[in-house]
């Protein structure tokens, strides 16, 4: 029995020893810490124990310091002479000496055992979790590798090297991309959460500004030596990304840096996001100089920035330039919206320098009466400020890109091509 109950113990303590992350004087600490609590459940107090552990052999020896007394009061604590010289054989000791005695493990029984070795296993997993949380959340920002362990509907799970689990939930996947077991993933460590005391909750990120800017980072050796800057990274992931770049040395050129010989530099990177369209662009600080480069390969005939930065930006562009200026589902515009910090609207330059637009085209705002306002903005923002530019559209691309009911919809160009009919 008493063997078995040792072996127990030592396996404990083998557990302990070879968490490589904890540091020993925690280790020391920890381990006493679960004796003397164990101590006080089984005598009542620790107050005069010594607890001494050597981790190294995975032992643990326990003293109990008794008072020398002439009469015991408490048994835990005090002994008489006689008491003594029964424990040791010992007739030196007088009242108001100390007496050690050395206390074996089995004097806790099987049960004082077992639940040593439970509240051992138990913080060596709150320090694992905390020390888990610490290591990743001074790597938020980083980029990481790992491999699929698992998949599910709603999140895809990775294992590091020390088997410690991080996700990837839906919305931090790119659209349309499907893991299987065994492939290796890159992703962003994105943030670290402690839900109820559980093992942290680690997020990778696929779909975030800063994922996109990481591997610029690591396929662009200008760019981690400092030489090119990201200054600035807009994107829908998985369909398009625009990225704002600046050289700090005027033999570089920044935008054929970051593509490389032959595209070979981005490619790595357009494939790790599943093809989407990358446009490096020079970065300014002019708000309006910037968007004209955002929005190529459009051109752009005259921008309205407003009087305050509140104001949304106008930019006006000839008919045949809308739909590029746009692009699809108005992604293109919206970017370049992201690159300046402003909601940007793309109106027809018909409506200001055009002779013919008023034989030729109706202008939507004359159709107040009949269309609602917030359905002419939606229209309006995505290019179409006149009855012909709607018209020119399919239904379904009008519903896709101006988020409306194909009801809706059926109405508008009803309304519109009535203005037209002879």
């Amino acid at each position: 029995m008493e063997k078995e109950k040792g072996i127990t113990l030592i396996d404990a303590f083998k557990d302990f020893k070879e968490e490589k992350n904890i540091d020993r004087p925690v280790m020391m600490g920890v381990l006493k810490d679960v004796f003397l609590t164990q101590i006080a459940k089984t005598y009542g107090s620790a107050d005069n124990f010594d607890v001494i552990v050597n981790v190294d052999k995975g032992t643990c020896e326990i003293y109990q310091n008794f008072e020398v007394v002439e009469e015991v009061e408490d048994p835990v604590s005090q002994m008489t002479i006689e008491d003594v010289v029964e424990d040791c054989g010992d007739d030196d000791y007088e009242i108001g000496d100390t007496y050690t005695k050395k206390i074996p493990l089995t004097a806790f029984g099987r049960r004082g055992i077992l639940n040593i070795r439970q509240n051992l296993q138990g913080r060596i997993m709150d320090i694992e979790k905390a020390n888990v949380f610490k290591k990743y959340s001074e790597k938020v920002g980083e980029l990481f590798t790992g491999e699929v362990y698992q998949t599910w509907s709603k999140e895809v799970l990775i294992l590091d090297e020390d088997g410690n689990e991080l996700r990837i939930p839906k919305e931090e996947q790119i659209p349309g991309e499907h893991f299987k077991k065994g492939d290796n993933v890159r992703a962003i460590i994105k943030k670290v959460e402690m839900k109820n005391n559980t093992t942290p909750y680690i997020v990778l990120s696929r779909t975030s500004n800063e994922f996109l800017e990481k591997l610029f980072e690591q396929e662009v050796p200008e760019i981690l030596d400092g030489l090119i800057t990201v200054k600035k990274v807009a994107r829908v992931p998985g369909e398009r990304a625009k990225v704002a770049v600046e050289s700090y040395d005027e033999r570089i050129d920044p935008i054929g840096a970051c593509i490389g010989v032959k595209g070979g530099r981005i490619l790595g990177i357009v494939r790790e996001l599943r093809n989407e369209n990358i446009d490096v662009l020079q970065w300014t600080g002019n708000a309006a100089l910037l968007i004209q480069r955002a929005l190529t390969p459009a051109k752009v005939s005259s921008i309205d920035m407003g009087k305050t930065p509140a104001d949304k930006v106008k930019v006006y562009m000839h008919p045949d330039e809308v739909k590029k200026g746009v692009g699809r589902n108005g992604c293109n515009v919206a970017l370049a919206g992201q690159l300046v910090d402003r909601e940007i609207e793309v109106w027809r330059e018909a409506q200001k320098d055009d002779p013919e637009f008023e034989e030729d085209d109706v202008l939507l705002s004359e159709f107040a009466n009949e269309i609602d306002p917030w359905v002419i903005e939606r229209l309006e923002a995505i290019g179409c400020d006149t009855a012909r530019s709607v018209l020119a559209l399919s239904p379904a691309d009008i519903a896709k890109r101006a988020d409306l009911e194909d009801e809706t919809v059926e109405d508008i160009i009803k309304i519109l091509s009535a203005e037209f009919e002879d």
